[in-house]
């Protein structure tokens, strides 16, 4: 497998773009017409071939520039990556289950030789190779957990079981959809998800709290989640809303279809080895309007899923102001014709 890696930017002069084998294998969020929270849990990895779902993580062109991105994320901000002190061990956990996974799937890009404790890191794409010892952090020039999110596109939290709840208590965040690690490590499943609208009373999150503490170890999961930016930038913080809030006023009809974009996550969920922790890696994936409507199934979905979407929900997922002109657009691509079933193109 040869793999070629976008120079691009997602911030300043936003050169962020999509090959057409990208916008193919985009995780389009949307397997029907309408669009209301539900748990939509399923197994991972397990393909189909090629797609995101493929590889427990995964790597595609946007990787490089994706970590120079959350290197300047970090240098702005070093509270972005926190991990209180007994997570450590979770944070090893994340590191040999990341490290062993992307050199099984991608050996023309990682390679991880382990004799005992004694581990041998190639990272081609990045240009990093390290010799250190499992489990001293003093042969790191970082924790575990920061050392392995550094070079891993997404987001991560540990979270931490007890009590019945899980404990936001580690992470690394630089590509969050307008919530905060430093405010919300340390908290519970039920007080970080707090501000979403309906779920709560719809039981979504106490069904999804009682499957995920089920979790077992070797079990894999996965799920989708979307909102809507403008801009391909990654991070939209709360701490940089002033950044990005105001670049939701800029979406006029003759820009929309370039400026808006879909933002979808690639949730998993594994239940780590030794510390039982249960690691959280949270994708994003950006394409614009104009992109996804190359799709034509994809094209007529969403103009049907934001334009009859509930009010309160286009408010949450940061399109209301835009939704006029957004369903607008979309609409020229609605033919009326009938959407297949599931996620991926015709």
């Amino acid at each position: 497998m040869t793999m070629h890696f976008n120079d691009e930017t997602f911030r300043g002069d936003y050169t962020y773009h999509n090959s057409p084998e990208a916008i193919r294998r985009f995780p389009f969020p949307f397997d029907q017409d309408t669009y209301m929270y539900s748990v939509n849990i399923e197994q991972h990895p397990g393909g189909p071939k090629g797609s995101p779902f493929e590889f427990k993580f995964d790597v595609d062109e946007h990787y490089v520039s994706e970590m120079k991105d959350r290197e300047i994320t970090l240098a702005e901000d070093p509270l972005r990556c926190q991990s209180l002190p007994h997570m450590e061990l979770a944070g090893w956990d994340l590191l040999e289950l990341i490290m062993v996974a992307k050199a099984k799937d991608y050996p023309e890009l990682f390679t991880l030789n382990r004799d005992g404790n004694a581990w041998h890191w190639i990272n081609k794409p990045l240009g990093i190779e390290k010799k250190f010892t499992f489990l001293d952090p003093t042969t790191l020039p970082c924790g575990p957990m920061e050392y392995i999110t550094r070079q891993t596109q997404g987001d991560f939290a540990l979270l931490h079981e007890r009590d019945g709840n899980l404990w936001m208590d580690a992470g690394m965040v630089t590509s969050q959809a307008d919530w905060s690690l430093d405010f919300d490590v340390g908290m519970n499943f039920f007080e970080w998800h707090a501000p979403v609208p309906k779920a709560r009373k719809m039981g979504v999150f106490d069904k999804a709290l009682k499957f995920l503490l089920a979790v077992e170890q070797g079990q894999h999961y996965r799920r989708l989640n979307w909102t809507m930016t403008v801009n391909p930038r990654l991070d939209t913080s709360p701490e940089n809303y002033h950044k990005w809030g105001p670049e939701k006023r800029t979406i006029t009809p003759e820009n929309v279809g370039q400026k808006q974009f879909l933002r979808v996550e690639l949730q998993t969920f594994f239940r780590l080895p030794r510390s039982n922790a249960l690691a959280f890696p949270i994708r994003c994936y950006l394409m614009n309007l104009a992109d996804i409507a190359t799709q034509p199934k994809w094209g007529r979905r969403l103009h049907r899923v934001l334009r009859d979407i509930d009010p309160a929900l286009a408010e949450y997922k940061g399109f209301a102001v835009n939704q006029e002109t957004i369903v607008n657009y979309l609409s020229q691509f609605d033919d009326g014709a009938e959407t297949s079933p599931g996620i991926f193109p015709d």
